[in-house]
């Protein structure tokens, strides 16, 4: 059993280091997200967590003489009620707006938007925490997405 074991083992480690394998969101140049002046307008809670993911910085003395915007909002609305009027369902919508510029010139802009849809809960104070891990798992979901963008046009 041992053996059959050692040799799977060695299989998938030559197979994962001799073909050129690399996780695709592998973020290679760090370097590049650094930034003359990061402005972060909207949601402070999803721009230090976007910040934090990314790890990105804000340098003065950075050559490129990039500045890097990041706008973001946070939204949750009532989609739908039943016949006493009370609401039944509800949908959270983040939206990040991530703009780079340079020389006062926009070099890239791109909108990361997500929602979720979720029925109410009983209990109040469940309901916020269920919106809270809703935002987070959103917030979550378009940092992938932002790592995704970065990577291909970086």
């Amino acid at each position: 059993y041992y053996k059959t074991m050692k040799k799977i083992l060695l299989i998938i480690i030559l197979f994962t280091s001799a073909c050129g394998y690399n996780p695709i969101y592998l973020n290679k140049n760090l370097d590049n997200f650094k930034f003359l002046t990061v402005t972060l307008n909207g949601d402070k809670e999803i721009n230090r967590k976007i910040v934090s993911a990314l790890s990105i910085k804000e340098d003065k003395s950075n050559l490129n003489n990039e500045n890097l915007i990041l706008d973001s909002s946070f939204k949750i609305e009532e989609t739908s009620k039943n016949s006493k009027g009370q609401v039944t369902s509800y949908r959270s919508t983040i939206t990040v707006k991530f703009t780079i510029k340079e020389n006062n010139e926009i070099k890239k802009n791109k909108e990361f938007r997500d929602s979720f849809a979720y029925g109410n809960r009983e209990n109040k104070f469940d309901l916020v925490t269920y919106q809270n891990e809703v935002k987070n798992n959103i917030t979550n979901k378009i940092i992938e997405e932002i790592i995704f963008y970065m990577n291909l046009e970086w």
